[in-house]
């Protein structure tokens, strides 16, 4: 056949008119359909053309394009029912021109050849083939076999609808493990609340109800209208990303790749304003598959009902006259409780979470909730009864669990409107991994983890801090408030206090409770801040801290709120290196409150007792003393200041053994605050920070801490931690070599060769974080503290220390944070004549730093 040239023209002749349609936002269920009838079209002219009517052969539609759904890129699946078990060669040679003349023509086809007892066998081992066989669509050709195929689909020995019910809702739960409804780059068709969800709920109605469509359920008295009305409009929200993600990609995607986002959201009509268009894009999105996700539970849970009778069996037990447990599901016992008393609907989650043994919500009773939280006129927060349940949920000890059963079925927004605000909020970077109000929901779940025995190890001091709080409800309504602000405009951490202080005015809190509460949400950053990215080894740090938090009940309330919240943050933010920061910030606070006014230590005693334990343990391995102190006496006071007994007789044992011509590295084989430890000794250089930074980008290595220091007589003592990319510490004995003898082999050249750079990896290319050099005050003498916020991208360090060696400038000590896309550092410098950098140096190297990062990131 020589119109396959020709079809193929047509079939993008038919895009460029539906992209056409889509943007002059004709309906998006039409546009899907039309191209679902143009290849209905094309195959009909196509299996004509190939003389294939002639053989006893029908030609099915099964899978999307059975049920006459198509985008763009759709594959275009079908299934060839022959009536024998072997097709002769004639046929086969037309089949194969048919399948040619397709991918000629530009389709993406899927297809198979069966007889119909094949088909039969073959769906019943596979549920999947079963599904799609279900919405198996006659094209032409054969009729008769086509009807057969039908029939016997729909016989009782075909997948029983209990067992097509249960292989499904498995089905779904296995996918649902795979990937969060709030992923960064969610897959629009697979993830929780995804048109699969949706399709889930169409496959199993078909099957019990031998339904054509989710219309049918209505007239089965099986779906209201407005809940059916609902569904299609998610799903037709989904068809229309699906739609641009498919032009944008140029290819069938599913995936909302961050490369993808802006384009998509472009083309769905949005525009940059207060929040960017991709966020107002994502906000709905996050929005819609919520629905999606409680509309399926609940529609499935019935179907559970109807297929199985499951729950004539459980268990009944009542909790009041309102209310029964039925199970592990809560049921409300009149109909028109909720919208009589509003209150009820609070009640029903404090009732909930009394009981132990109940985990959900009884479908009727949740289509009840649904009813009554879209006929609310006001916010529930308004009605004095309703206030006094939510403070009942506060107090109550499982009261977080409850909070997450409101959260889950749009209750927490209905009771406070800023929360409304942020449901579906997403940030466009790669360190917040869910939607603002996913996040604080993940928040006050880590809080209810502290108090588990199961996660003492995990959290060790959360775990004692949580049980001595004085009300832990007023941590609680912290974390509700911390974020609530985000979008707006402003700073989100005054304008959520400000949020915090008039809910508690309202809900008749006392003004100290109330002032915590609001204290809390203003400083919820102070503390992470403050220990990953300050040096909480300088006395003067940490006592500013203690200003800031005031008595040690803040200081715990503050310690819990902030490791909760960056383990809501994604799932790798949290690390030993980060836990073990905010411990020992905790623990060195806590002793300055305890010493009040006391003077702070004296430098030299404290000089003087590092070196007492150290040379103790030195000793002990049979260093000589006279060894250690013509090795320590070449060391600056700072050296022991800033470092531990320990990794003083670390690297003095290691440095009196070693080769003094040679550099010296060390990994520490134990952790050090949850990181490794680098130690480099070497007979300093210029840019011997952008060589080490070199070598460990290669090697994949994130620095989280450098202490740069040199000796009197200018040898190199600097200490890094680093970690690996997942932020484990370095342990793999391979792995510690290869990087020592890389560092090694590079530190022993005067010029050596370094590798390349690694290239920017394709989920930070969308990105573009403008560089940002700020100078604050220094609270250690003649230093400078300098703050760099820029890209991410590889080599970031290593350009960083090759520009300070050309202003002329010595690195002291960095704090490296990463944030996402984001590098958020801390840097403490000095001029080689050992002051402060005067404004001048401050704008030149400022201006260098910008030039610099700009041209190569």
């Amino acid at each position: 056949m020589n119109t396959a040239l020709a079809a193929k023209n047509t079939l993008l002749e038919l895009n460029q008119r539906l992209v056409e349609q889509y943007k002059a936002k004709h309906p998006i269920a039409d546009i899907v359909k039309q191209r679902s009838a143009f290849i209905d079209n094309l195959l009909q002219n196509a299996w004509k053309k190939c003389h294939l009517d002639l053989y006893p052969m029908s030609l099915i539609a099964v899978g999307g394009y059975g049920r006459g759904e198509l985008l763009p890129y759709s594959d275009v699946d079908l299934l060839f029912l022959i009536e024998q078990d072997e097709v002769c060669q004639n046929t086969q040679a037309k089949l194969s021109e048919l399948i040619t003349y397709l991918w000629d023509a530009g389709l993406e086809i899927g297809h198979s050849v069966r007889t119909v007892s094949q088909t039969i066998e073959q769906g019943k081992a596979d549920i999947t083939i079963a599904t799609n066989l279900i919405e198996a669509r006659f094209l032409c050709g054969n009729t008769p076999l086509f009807e057969e195929l039908y029939q016997r689909i729909r016989q009782d020995d075909f997948w029983p609808s209990a067992d097509f019910y249960n292989a499904k809702k498995e089905e779904q739960t296995l996918r649902h493990s795979k990937a969060s409804a709030f992923d960064l780059e969610p897959n629009i068709k697979t993830c929780p609340g995804g048109l699969r969800d949706i399709q889930t709920i169409a496959w199993v109605a078909m099957r019990h109800f031998d339904a054509a469509n989710l219309t049918e359920l209505v007239e089965h008295d099986f779906l209201e209208p407005s809940e059916l009305e609902e569904l299609l409009e998610c799903q037709n929200y989904l068809w229309e990303i699906r739609f641009a993600l498919h032009i944008s990609a140029n290819r069938n995607e599913n995936r909302l790749l961050f490369d993808l986002q802006r384009q998509v959201a472009s083309l769905l009509g949005y525009e940059d304003a207060t929040q960017l268009a991709v966020e107002q894009m994502m906000k709905r999105y996050y929005r819609t598959v919520r629905r999606i996700m409680e509309l399926n539970q609940m529609l499935l849970q019935l179907f559970k009902r109807a297929t199985l009778g499951h729950f004539k069996a459980l268990e009944i037990q009542p909790i009041n006259e309102q209310y029964q447990r039925r199970g592990y599901y809560i049921e409300v016992l009149d109909n028109d409780l909720f919208s009589k008393h509003p209150e009820e609907i609070l009640r029903l989650f404090l009732y909930a979470v009394k009981n132990s043994n109940i985990q959900y919500i009884y479908a009727p009773t949740l289509r009840l909730l649904r009813k009554a939280r879209r006929s609310l006129t006001t916010p529930l927060q308004d009605n004095p009864d309703c206030r006094k349940v939510f403070m009942d949920i506060l107090k109550h000890p499982r009261g977080i669990v409850a909070l997450s059963m409101m959260h889950k079925h749009g209750i927490l927004s209905s009771y406070l409107p800023a929360w409304r605000r942020i449901e579906g909020q997403m940030q466009f970077d790669l360190f917040h991994a869910y939607t603002v109000d996913e996040h604080t929901h993940r928040l006050l779940l880590n809080i209810e983890r502290f108090a588990q025995a199961e996660q003492k190890d995990e959290f060790p001091l959360g775990a004692v801090l949580i049980n001595q709080l004085p009300k832990k409800g007023l941590l609680v309504l912290g974390a509700i408030f911390h974020d609530i602000a985000k979008g707006r405009g402003g700073d989100h951490s005054k304008l959520g206090a400000t949020d915090a202080i008039d809910f508690c005015k309202l809900h008749g809190l006392n003004d100290h409770d109330g002032r915590l509460v609001a204290w809390l949400v203003e400083n919820h950053l102070v503390m992470s801040v403050t220990a990953q990215r300050r040096d909480i080894s300088d006395p003067d740090v940490v006592a500013e801290f203690a200003d800031k938090v005031h008595d040690a009940i803040h200081l715990s309330y503050l310690y819990c709120l902030t490791v909760a919240d960056i383990c809501a943050t994604n799932e790798k933010t949290w690390n030993n290196w980060k836990g073990s920061l905010l411990r020992d910030l905790y623990f060195s606070t806590q002793r300055v409150l305890a010493r009040g006014k006391e003077k702070p230590i004296d430098e030299q005693a404290r000089v003087e007792e590092v070196q007492a334990k150290a040379q103790k343990e030195l000793l002990r391995r049979g260093i000589k003393d006279k060894d250690m102190q013509s090795l320590w006496c070449r060391f600056k006071p700072e050296y022991f200041l800033r470092h531990q007994p320990n990794q003083v007789a670390w690297h003095t044992e290691a440095i009196i053994k070693h080769d003094q011509n040679e550099p010296l590295v060390l990994m520490s084989k134990h952790t050090t605050r949850g990181g490794t430890e680098l130690f480099v000794y070497s007979q300093d250089r210029p840019k011997l920070f952008a060589t080490v930074m070199t070598v460990l980008d290669n090697k994949n290595i994130n620095v989280h801490d450098a202490n740069i220091m040199t000796s009197i007589d200018n040898y190199a003592l600097d200490t890094f931690v680093i970690l690996e990319q997942d932020g484990e510490p370095i342990v793999q004995l391979s792995r510690i070599q290869s990087i020592k003898k890389a560092l090694e082999k590079a530190l022993a050249s005067e010029n050596p060769k370094l590798p390349k750079f690694r290239k920017l990896a394709r989920i930070m290319k969308p990105f573009n974080v403008p560089t940002q050099v700020s100078f604050l005050p220094s609270i250690r003498q003649h230093t400078s503290m300098m703050e760099l916020i820029a890209l991410d991208s590889p080599g970031l360090l290593a350009k960083v220390g090759d520009i300070l060696y050309r202003c002329e400038i010595t690195l002291l000590a960095a704090k490296i944070t990463t944030i996402g896309e984001r590098a958020e550092d801390f840097f403490i410098l000095q001029t080689h004549d050992g002051r402060a950098l005067t404004d001048a140096q401050q704008q030149h190297l400022s201006s260098s730093l910008h030039l610099a990062l700009n041209q190569t990131c």
